[in-house]
């Protein structure tokens, strides 16, 4: 009788114990992982701001508004180059070549 009172208080200790570090566990980084950090500007101060300066889509360098303007307006003049018709026949081939070795991996040409 001893030795199962013993071992219902050591059963009903681990319980208590375990239950104990589980709850603990859970509450402590919670209002910590919440809230965002203090040096993070909030979204709404950052849509009210006015854009002074912007990169270069070209090689990523800055410019002035004045200059990023001009850029724009430039690759919108200028046509983006042509291909060669021959050329553009063999990348269309070679895609074609590409996915029926996908569906068909066995032929080799």
């Amino acid at each position: 009788m001893k030795i199962k009172v013993n071992n219902i208080v050591k059963l009903l200790l681990l319980f208590v114990i375990s239950t104990t570090i589980i709850v603990l566990s859970s509450y402590w980084g919670s209002a910590v992982i919440a809230l965002p950090p203090p040096e993070d500007t909030p979204e709404e101060i950052l849509r009210t701001q006015i854009i002074i300066e912007a990169r270069s889509p070209i090689d990523g360098r800055f410019l002035t508004a004045a200059e990023y303007a001009q850029l724009e307006a430039q690759l919108q003049q200028t046509p983006p180059p042509k291909l060669d018709p021959k050329i553009r026949d063999q990348i269309f081939l070679l895609r074609i070549r590409k996915t029926l070795l996908q569906f068909f991996p066995f032929l080799n040409f």
